[in-house]
């Protein structure tokens, strides 16, 4: 799966957010400043053409959702993320996590339970 530009993840939050939206809708949930409706209007028919949202005609009017799963998406950047900068490697991202984000041992422990349980769900 190709990685989203800056605006077209933008939307596509919005998107997962709202469920369903209309472009003056989308516009309304986006940060000043806002980008021209006609630069809205291209990037929703972009990511349609692509066949990553969908859309319900209403007369003359669109209203969009997403047809990418935000889990799906996540799980494809997250692995990219992972494989640009830890090697591909979980434990190199939970260490950092540890040594930077200062996680408590807490958290750690519900991790290691999560892990237990998947191992425990495998068998």
């Amino acid at each position: 799966m190709k990685r989203l530009n800056e605006k077209e993840e933008q939307i596509m939050q919005i998107l997962w957010r709202l469920e369903r939206a209309f472009v003056k809708e989308i516009m309304a949930e986006m940060e000043e400043p806002k980008p021209p409706v006609t630069t809205v209007s291209s990037i929703v028919r972009k990511l349609e053409s692509e066949g990553l949202i969908g859309h319900e005609a209403f007369g003359k009017t669109y209203r969009y959702y997403p047809i990418l799963k935000k889990s799906e998406y996540r799980r494809s950047f997250f692995r990219e993320f992972m494989d640009d900068y830890f090697e591909g490697s979980p434990r190199e991202v939970l260490s950092f996590f540890v040594k930077e984000e200062d996680i408590a041992p807490e958290e750690l422990d519900q991790l290691l339970e999560k892990i237990k349980k998947r191992e425990n769900d495998d068998d």
